[in-house]
């Protein structure tokens, strides 16, 4: 297990932002659906995305990797699967995303991951996908993986939750075209976290997949048979990666700039801009660079996360040290994420003197003058292991962070950026 030693610091400069890692996901798994050979540009090459990269292979796509490209000559929608097992070990993106892609397998695909994977719920997509005409079923108990899938989708009309993960919409929006019949979703619920739809939506009308939508995203109809055109994209910057650089920027008072920031791009977590502005954080956003100017005191507030659930844990830093009280609603979906966010952030930040409330769906943080350095836990989650290295950077004495090798899920880069600016941290094996 590798920790992190973080220390009180300031920090200054600048760096860029990674690359998305929701958008190379989906710019992938599109890729493997797509008749030819699609050229995805400057992907986030991570434990997560190369997950979905080797799922994409096992199901019939050639991919060839470079540097800065990634070239997938996609299978028409034809899956040809090389294995009948496919391991996404701690991804749960490419757990939903390809046990929806997969289900259109001629043959069954097993999909499976790690102990921290195989507790994720997938109840709601692998009913939908059976009431759909697919071959699907889970084999832990409580909807839970590892996932049996194929047969090919029918078609015809389902209705699915839209409030544990938005990821279940995002699959069969990806899947269903090229089911037999036409498509009809109907989304039950709040959905939460409406953004990454969007972004999904984005991505395959530039592949030419017409899906017909209403307003607030509650009813999707999918024409059958559809052929996907290949992608030739760039994948932009990740404003949720970026959070935690600017978030630790606004904890220590600091002046710091994140580039390869691209507001073009549908991505919810370009709202870490207003809400840092709501904590009496000044913030400049000018072409693609986002700059921290550093802030005398921070504010509490209150905030609807709902749209934005990966923001969570650097935010409930932030309220950590914001006067008065800050407040997290509408958060239910946190916990089914790497692990109970709600749960995890409140007993690690009351660890370090931080008076942190938990309730079902929000956290309530009252502020406090000084975090205290000590030993926290991320429970291998990648956001929570970020997080807390950037309270670490506020707090007296030293904080050791333990799990710290989960952040190359999302943000290889992390810690390497971090020191670039000044943080005071050393990687211990």
């Amino acid at each position: 297990m590798t920790i992190l030693k973080v220390r009180s610091s300031k920090l200054r400069g600048g760096i860029e932002a990674p690359p998305s890692k929701s958008y190379t996901h989906r710019a992938t798994a599109i890729a493997l659906l797509a008749n030819g050979e699609s050229e995805i540009d400057k992907p986030l090459t991570s434990l997560d995305t190369r997950a979905t990269l080797d799922a994409s292979r096992i199901l019939g796509a050639r991919i060839s990797v470079f540097e800065k490209t990634w070239k997938i000559s996609g299978t028409g929608g034809e899956l040809k699967p090389k294995a009948k097992t496919i391991d996404v070990r701690n991804s749960g993106t490419t757990l939903r995303f390809m046990s929806a892609i997969a289900s259109l397998s001629p043959t069954p695909i097993r999909l499976t991951g790690d102990q921290s994977l195989l507790r994720r719920p997938m109840g709601p997509l692998i009913d939908a996908l059976r009431e759909l005409g697919a071959q699907a079923e889970c084999e832990g108990k409580m909807g839970r993986p590892p996932v049996v899938v194929g047969g090919g989708i029918q078609g015809g009309e389902v209705e699915i939750t839209g409030g544990t993960s938005s990821q279940f919409i995002s699959a069969l929006l990806i899947a269903c075209p090229r089911a037999r019949d036409d498509v009809k979703i109907t989304i039950v619920d709040e959905l939460r976290s409406k953004p990454y739809v969007e972004m999904t939506l984005h991505l395959l009308s530039e592949a030419g997949i017409k899906i017909r939508k209403n307003r607030k995203l509650t009813e999707f109809r999918i024409p059958s048979e559809q052929e996907f055109k290949p992608l030739s994209l760039t994948i932009p910057g990740d404003f949720s990666s970026a959070s935690f650089i600017l978030g630790a920027a606004a904890v220590t008072g600091s002046e710091v700039s994140v580039g390869n920031l691209d507001s073009h791009y549908p991505q919810g977590d370009m709202l870490i801009i207003p809400i840092l502005r709501e904590f009496g954080v000044d913030v400049e956003f000018s072409g693609r660079t986002v700059m921290v100017l550093g802030s005398e005191e921070l504010e509490g507030t209150e905030i609807d996360c709902g749209d934005v659930p990966d923001l969570v844990p650097i935010l409930a830093v932030l309220g950590t040290v914001a006067e008065g009280r800050t407040t997290l609603a509408n958060i239910p979906h946190l916990r089914f994420k790497e692990t109970d966010r709600i749960h995890a952030l409140a007993s690690e930040l009351r660890k370090m003197g931080a008076e942190v409330r938990e309730l079902e769906d929000e956290l309530r943080i009252r502020g406090t003058r000084k975090l205290k350095g000590t030993y926290v836990n991320s429970y291998g989650d990648h956001r929570m292991a970020m997080a807390l290295t950037v309270a670490g950077l506020v707090a007296e004495g030293t904080t050791v962070v333990g799990g710290a090798e989960s952040i190359p899920v999302s943000y290889p880069q992390f810690v390497e950026d971090m020191l670039t600016l000044g943080a005071r941290i050393e990687v211990k094996p």
